[in-house]
């Protein structure tokens, strides 16, 4: 089963999260003055990347909150959860060699 480490409630079952894609992305600061295809980047393009991915989760059968998480794609493991205010965490060593290779 795999667990996901609430940054509010602690460890729980994954069932009780849903992932809601790529963290870290900035809006526009002045959508209007984008042009279409800039927007369709904006709003339909995401990394997707293999290996080390920060993401935004929710904790939708707990307490309803939204976090950040460092995952790993290809193992599914969970590398570090951390609330929305809290800065980007370090990665550790094993993962920061595998992404400069």
């Amino acid at each position: 089963m795999l667990q996901i480490t609430c940054p509010w409630c602690g460890e729980r079952e994954g069932v009780e999260f849903h992932c809601h894609g790529e963290a870290h992305i900035a809006r526009p600061e002045n959508p209007a003055e984008l042009s279409d295809a800039e927007w369709g980047d904006y709003v339909f393009f995401r990394k997707n990347l293999k290996g080390v991915h920060y993401e935004r989760w929710t904790h939708d059968a707990g307490c309803g909150r939204w976090f950040n998480a460092v995952r790993d794609t290809v193992s599914d493991a969970f590398i570090a959860t951390y609330k929305p205010t809290d800065p980007v965490p370090e990665l550790p060593a094993e993962y920061r060699e595998a992404g400069k290779k």
